[in-house]
């Protein structure tokens, strides 16, 4: 009985940690360039059951037991969210008319788990990669993230503008002031080597495989649309049908909790009274 307590506990707290996951896909599915979590459920490791027995065989000094293992089955023991994925699926275009805002098109990518990013440089000084390119120029003259990190070229410097007014190249270039400053554009051979690091930023895992210049790989092809943002690629119509999936699914853990412990107060309070 207690395994069925640990079992259904196990399932409510998988249904909480895939409706935070699915609620935060929701908060964010106004966020350029946004890339959508799934969380991966995992069963635990199934438990083989068998019945232990002997059988006794006669022989003329009085005989000997012979083990004997009859197989019942398997069980379950619950399941667990063992990671939350993101998914780097291209989101559509929309259109803002704004010069600072710039839209990352993939073309060719040689490798299935490969992805384009803009770089740009966290307040530690440290390389980060995003697909948000709503850009914003600041006091300075810098172009910069919305929330204030500096957006870096093909080089890994900061881009300046002096304020001016700039065009951008379908090749990602910025023209402005009589200079052609490529904007830095990164690619990874595999973006499951890429963890979120808040606002919209993904930073390299320690374990992964390099991040380089997509320029210098041949094999690969993008193009930067000025006055365009990428959307979010959340689908907001089946992220709420998963919502209410999950929301079912821990109701019904519920209430086999609550039958185990009706069952458990019946036990301990009425066939286990002394009278």
């Amino acid at each position: 009985m207690l395994r069925g307590y640990y079992t259904a506990a196990s399932g409510m707290m998988t249904q909480q940690r895939r409706q935070d996951t699915l609620s935060n896909n929701i908060a964010n599915a106004q966020t350029p360039g946004y890339k959508q979590d799934q969380a991966a459920v995992r069963a635990f490791p199934e438990l083989l059951i068998q019945r232990m027995e002997s059988k006794k065989i006669p022989t003329v000094t009085g005989g000997f037991n012979v083990p004997n293992h009859q197989t019942i089955g398997s069980i379950n023991t619950g399941v667990y969210v063992q990671e939350t994925i993101a998914d780097f699926e291209q989101g559509s275009l929309r259109e803002t008319g704004l010069t600072t805002d710039m839209a990352l098109i993939n073309g060719t990518i040689p490798d299935e788990t490969g992805g384009l990013f803009f770089t740009v440089q966290n307040n530690d000084g440290d390389v980060r990669y995003t697909r948000n390119g709503n850009f914003t120029v600041d006091g300075e003259g810098f172009l910069t993230t919305s929330n204030g990190l500096y957006v870096l070229d093909e080089a890994g410097n900061p881009i300046e503008t002096d304020g001016q007014t700039f065009n951008v190249t379908d090749d990602g270039v910025i023209q402005v002031g009589g200079q052609a400053i490529p904007i830095g554009v990164a690619y990874s051979p595999n973006v499951n080597d890429l963890v979120k690091d808040g606002e919209g930023l993904f930073a390299l895992d320690e374990a992964g495989q390099a991040i380089g210049n997509a320029r210098e790989n041949q094999n690969v092809t993008f193009n930067v649309q000025q006055k365009f943002l990428e959307t979010s690629n959340v689908d907001t119509i089946q992220t709420m049908t998963d919502m209410m999936q999950a929301y079912r699914m821990f109701e019904t853990n519920q209430k086999v909790l609550q039958a185990y412990d009706k069952s458990m107060d019946k036990a301990v309070n009425q066939i286990g009274r002394l009278t």
